[in-house]
């Protein structure tokens, strides 16, 4: 806060002491200054201590310099409070903007002064900042933009236009400097406060129709695309509840606009389209073919007439892209977009192409063929703005669009096919069927994906560098002497002095930025959206070869991951990983993809078990034993006990003995048990002989539960082992199967086991023991139910 404080000062400093005529030069430093006091400028003033007092000493001077800047004699320093006026009330916020109504007044006043152009666009801007802030506190609103912005409207159209007094409308001044900013202004401020701008909309209107409906002297494409915006946005100054009834009906009128420029721009061909709507086949007027194409009269949108076959194709453009802005220009209400309309508008503008080898169009004889041709030429600017038309129609839809798909498809591959020479075409026909194949291209099928096989084709040879050709003497066969000698070809001398000027020429030919990209994301597209199985291998291998030559990121990576299915009767195709790997060593993605790099899974208590984590925590309670193993505390600390695995819990521990307590060795102990696992009729002697030992010891296990009464519910997969006291002392004992159970012990020795587990045995009783004729067969399957534990309790041996 002191080296705010301390910029503060010296800002107070300069404004106060530096000449005024000096100020200019320093004000984008000022303003940078007061920028970074944004915490202090913003603090509320309480003055509780002494520094706090200062500060706001020091801001109050410095508004009371501004305001006194703003209604200097010298338009050096007005400008130079214009710059820091924006400055500060971005800084300050609230505690600024409830002190700034002086500043607005004098910032309008600055409007109607003989001020230089940039400090009134600096004006403009200024207010435009202030009025922007001020929408999000009402009692702002109410205090300063209310009163104030009535006079900045009027003073921002009398800066572009004339009012007279006599006409509700205004007529718009020639080569006005400030057009595009107060049309920037005015639309980023009629959506917030439509009341205000509702007795204006006349007057706005009135102006925006001059700049649409221009032929001569036409507006830059900025100029009109905030025309265009505004135009659209008048739909908020309707009455209550009416703003979206307004808005479809701007756009109808623009569509019934388009369509009377069009009766006049295609009178050279017969048009062979029939309307769906009634009211247009019978709204073409009739022309006078021996004058010039033009349009004498008002439009349905109030637009004045045109003259000239390029004037109405420019005012069919215009129109085409404002209906564009309908579709992606924020509403005030929820609206119906006229989607019908809209197709039944494109079919008729695509349906008239460029004639082509094989296909002839249906002339008017009574158009001269200058004309004709004249419209020939012309016809791709008309398509292409369809084309954005349909594009800007299809993302405003999302999933809405996908039953007018296959219409748009095909209409784009009708155009492309005719007009196919233009590269304009070209990179809308790329780009609109990028955008068709996010929504469509999991369903689209083999013949409408085969539909698609020349454009993908021309978006590679667009990729690609072009062949350079070689001379013809290089090419010339060995017995061309016998040919005769009267063919003459013209040849270029100066490609034989400098063979790089041709190469030179094709090479700028295909450095155009606009037509890679939407070539490239086409690629993309097709591999990622599109069903790969029915890419034709030629096809898919051209893809590829382009993409390797290219060395575009994101199309290898789409081709990487999107391979070709296997198919039978097809071979496997080979990846491109490999140039991937190369042309992008260090990049994220690639090493994502290549060396997949996962969290190691460590052995952990519960993993692989019938567990209930609440119940374990409530009844697991380790018994407080001496010498006990410390607990690791990392996250993927391995675990004291072993996870039983999937082969280790399938088998019936009630069948085998203890082998804890035997002295015999593991080779001893296996030979019988697989014998028994072998055949289940015979019984080994081996068997028999090993009952004894297990009996010495039944009364050390006998207060041990059985292992087959573990319930699923209750299994945790921890061998968690409880060893008489009595039989502390076990030599030898030989790895045995894993097997845990969540049962109570009553005696433990030693910490938690580590390494291998012991299993517990249960002894079957006194009575079971004697019966040695019929001995059942083992059952090796899991044990699931309680009946079959019952039974395998009888089994022993």
């Amino acid at each position: 806060m002191a080296s705010m404080s301390m910029s503060l000062h010296a800002v107070n400093h300069r404004l106060t002491n530096i000449p005024v005529k000096q100020l200019p030069p320093l004000a984008s430093c000022l303003a940078t200054s007061l920028s970074n006091c944004g915490e202090l400028l913003s603090a509320p003033q309480n003055q509780k201590s002494k520094s706090e007092s200062d500060n706001a000493v020091q801001v109050h001077k410095l508004m009371t310099r501004l305001a006194s800047l703003l209604q200097d004699r010298s338009p050096e320093g007005r400008w130079t409070a214009v710059v820091l006026v924006k400055a500060v009330v971005e800084a300050g916020q609230w505690e600024i903007l409830r002190g700034c109504e002086p500043l607005v007044r004098g910032l309008i006043a600055i409007l109607a002064k003989p001020d230089p152009n940039s400090t009134k666009k600096m004006s403009i801007i200024t207010l435009t900042r202030i009025f922007h802030l001020t929408y999000q506190y009402p009692t702002l609103v109410r205090e300063i933009t209310t009163p104030s912005l009535p006079s900045f409207i009027t003073s921002a159209l009398n800066l572009i236009s004339v009012k007279p007094s006599s006409e509700p409308i205004r007529k718009l001044k020639p080569h006005s400097p400030f057009l595009e900013t107060v049309l920037n202004a005015l639309g980023e401020l009629i959506a917030r406060h439509p009341t205000i701008f509702r007795p204006f909309s006349a007057q706005i209107h009135s102006i925006l129709q001059a700049i649409i409906g221009s032929t001569s002297p036409t507006f830059p494409q900025t100029v009109l695309a905030s025309a265009e915006r505004l135009f659209i946005s008048l739909h908020h100054c309707a009455p209550k509840n009416t703003s979206g009834e307004e808005w479809k009906n701007a756009c109808r009128m623009t569509i019934a606009s388009i369509h009377g420029a069009a009766d006049y721009v295609f009178r050279a061909v017969v048009e062979q389209w029939e309307s769906v709507d009634p009211a247009l086949r019978q709204a073409s007027k009739p022309q006078d073919y021996s004058r010039e194409v033009s349009d004498g009269g008002l439009d349905t949108l109030g637009l004045a007439g045109w003259q000239g076959l390029d004037s109405g194709v420019n005012r069919l453009v215009v129109l085409l892209q404002m209906l564009s802005t309908y579709l992606t220009t924020a509403t005030a209400s929820m609206i119906s977009i006229p989607i019908g309309h809209i197709m039944d508008l494109t079919s008729r503008l695509t349906a008239v192409v460029v004639p082509s080898d094989g296909r002839d169009i249906q002339a008017n004889p009574q158009i001269s063929r200058t004309e004709r041709e004249h419209l020939f030429a012309e016809l791709p600017r008309i398509h292409v703005a369809c084309m954005e038309l349909l594009q800007n129609l299809v993302k405003s839809l999302e999933t809405g669009a996908i039953p007018v798909t296959q219409t748009i498809l095909e209409q784009t591959l009708w155009v492309y096919r005719a007009e196919k020479f233009s590269r304009e075409i070209r990179v809308s026909a790329y780009d609109l069927v990028q955008t068709l194949l996010t929504r469509m291209g999991p369903s689209l099928t083999k013949q409408s994906l085969t539909s698609l096989a020349d454009l993908i084709r021309a978006s590679c040879h667009d990729l690609l560098p072009p062949v350079h050709d070689q001379s013809a003497s290089a090419r010339a066969p060995s017995d061309a002497k016998g040919k005769a000698k009267s063919n003459h070809t013209t040849a270029n001398a100066d490609s034989f002095l400098n063979p790089m000027l041709k190469q030179g020429r094709q090479s700028n030919m295909s450095s155009f930025s606009s037509l890679t990209r939407a070539a490239s994301e086409l690629l993309a597209g097709v591999l990622t959206h599109a069903p790969t199985e029915y890419l034709s291998p030629s096809l898919r291998a051209e893809i590829d070869r382009t993409i390797i030559l290219t060395s575009d990121k994101h199309t290898m990576l789409a081709s990487v991951l999107n391979p070709v299915p296997a198919v039978k009767g097809r071979g496997v195709s080979a990846s491109i990983m490999p140039f991937l790997a190369r042309s992008f060593p260090a990049e994220m993605e690639v090493e994502a993809l290549i060396k997949p790099r996962m969290p190691v899974l460590m052995n952990a208590p519960g993993i692989g078990g019938y567990t209930d984590m609440e119940e374990d925590e409530e009844e697991d309670v380790p018994a407080p034993v001496s010498g006990t193993a410390p607990e690791s505390t990392g996250f993927l600390q391995p675990s004291s006990t072993p996870v039983l695995h999937h082969d280790m819990m399938d088998t019936d521990v009630s069948h085998k003995a203890a082998p804890t307590l035997s002295k015999r060795s593991l080779a001893e102990d296996s030979k019988p048990q697989l014998a028994s696992l072998g055949s289940t009729g015979n019984v080994d002697s081996n068997l028999q002989s090993k009952r004894p030992r297990v009996e010495g010891d039944v009364s050390a296990v006998a207060s041990q539960p059985s292992l087959d009464r573990a319930s699923p519910e209750t299994f945790t997969g921890t061998a968690a082992v409880s060893v008489p006291s009595s039989s502390a002392t076990v030599t030898s004992a030989p790895p045995p199967r894993v097997a845990s159970v969540n049962a109570p012990s009553t005696a433990t020795v030693g910490g938690p086991l580590s390494g291998s587990a012991v299993a517990q045995t249960t002894l079957a009783d006194a009575e079971e023991d004697d019966s040695e004729d019929d001995l059942p067969a083992l059952n090796i399957d899991p044990d699931t139910e309680d009946e079959d534990e019952d039974e395998d309790e009888t089994m022993e041996g």
